[in-house]
């Protein structure tokens, strides 16, 4: 996939030497006719959300390299991240280099420090003021510090490099669409065919498109967190044997219209059907924070669409004082079978007011009720409580949630 980036950033990525590569046999060449090497970002969604966590570069062409002449100091990689909407800066800084390897092909792999909420890394940029993440322009500038020796024994130094594209494959696997009403999707295919079933994801507030700026990229849902990704693993694929996964971007927060934004959704859920091979009475929903108000919203608008529903930190209240989002009246009739999951300790969405109330008046529902957010030794915000799902941790009774989804049928 591309990278949302100008050419004034394309330029800026190799200004850090000038142009040229002293390669055997060409030392009195004229150095603006020789090439360049061009470098991938290597991206993967944390559940923290998206981070460069490596550089590719294109050295295969240049021959065999030896790998004993590779180390952490042999490149350096400066990083440089603006806002796309204000060009504010979000960081500046070099990242360090952990490893140097060669991959099948040839080429360098530089690894670069990564972590749960360690600065420097994001593809991805908050703006409180929007309530949106939007994704970084990314400046990156490679350096070497050292030759670099081919197996024959000649030492070459790289003069210039050119960033590529942002490279992750678990988003890449995700297809580009838009309804015929416009609004935006993204949609994982299973190997399997025959009928599958489809799991319909629905984004939190920050996800969604900032269309007075003019923003509406369809990439945020899956770079943001693990929500729709978690569905497309491969551990996932076995439990539910192959499904697809169908994630809309809303155009603004699905609280803010949910009458209007449901029947969008349907819309795109008609389309995957039209257009794959969907089993209709294998359609799930979940969602998280906002996009836990919409799955819900989407089975008191449909009750016989979808097979279960897993609304994550939902809204049900009004977090502004403004009228309730889902009425008891509505939440008492719901029939789909549903599974709530929450945090105690979340201070976005009261869990007593919203995901507890729920459960009480939804019949027949099911609820996994966290302390707190705490995955691989870090702990997360308490409304974060998607990342248990999206890790197919929330059990009851031996049973786990993908699980649990994968056995309901309409």
């Amino acid at each position: 996939m591309a990278m949302l980036i100008n050419r004034r950033a394309v330029l800026a990525a190799g200004a850090g030497a000038a142009a040229g590569l002293a390669l055997p046999g060409l030392a009195h060449a004229d150095s603006l006719h020789q090439p360049s090497v061009g470098f991938v970002l290597n991206a993967v969604t944390l559940d923290g959300g998206e981070q460069v966590t490596a550089v590719t570069l294109d050295t295969s062409r240049l021959g065999p390299i030896d790998p004993a002449g590779l180390t952490t100091g042999t490149f350096s990689v400066h990083a440089k991240a603006t806002f796309p909407i204000s060009g504010d800066p979000a960081y500046d800084l070099d990242r360090p280099v952990t490893a140097a390897r060669l991959d099948r092909r040839g080429n360098i792999v530089l690894t670069l420090s990564h972590a749960e909420g360690q600065p420097g890394g994001a593809t991805l940029g908050y703006v409180g003021s929007k309530g949106r993440n939007f994704r970084l322009d990314l400046v990156y500038t490679i350096t070497q510090n050292a030759p670099i020796t081919l197996r024959h024994g000649r030492p070459v130094t790289i003069k210039r490099f050119v960033q590529g594209r942002l490279a992750n494959p678990e988003v890449d696997a995700f297809s580009h669409h838009v309804s015929g009403s416009g609004m935006k999707y993204r949609l994982y295919s299973p190997a399997r065919h025959g009928k599958r079933p489809l799991i319909v994801w629905l984004h939190g507030g920050g996800e969604g498109a900032s269309l007075p700026d003019n923003y509406y990229d369809n990439e945020t849902t899956l770079r943001a967190n693990r929500g729709a990704l978690g569905f497309a693993t491969r551990e996932a694929q076995q439990i539910f044997k192959g499904a697809y996964v169908v994630a809309p971007q809303s155009t603004s927060a699905w609280m803010q219209d949910g009458p209007r934004f449901a029947p969008l959704i349907h819309e795109i859920v008609r389309d995957v059907i039209r257009g794959h091979s969907v089993d209709p009475d294998r359609i799930y929903v979940a969602g998280c924070s906002n996009g836990g108000y919409m799955s819900m919203k989407m089975t008191t608008v449909y009750p016989t669409t979808f097979a279960a529903s897993v609304p994550i930190c939902g809204v049900v209240t009004s977090l502004s004082g403004g009228p309730t989002l889902l009425p008891d009246a509505e939440l008492a009739v719901i029939s789909t079978p549903t599974w709530l999951v929450t945090s105690l300790d979340d201070t976005t969405v009261d869990p007593e007011a919203n995901t507890v109330h729920a459960h009480d008046l939804i019949p027949g529902s099911s609820m996994t009720l966290y302390d707190n957010v705490v995955w691989n030794g870090h702990q997360f915000p308490g409304h974060w409580s998607w990342i248990y799902v999206a890790r197919n941790d929330p059990s009851i009774d031996g049973t786990h949630i993908w699980q649990w989804m994968a056995q309901r049928q309409r």
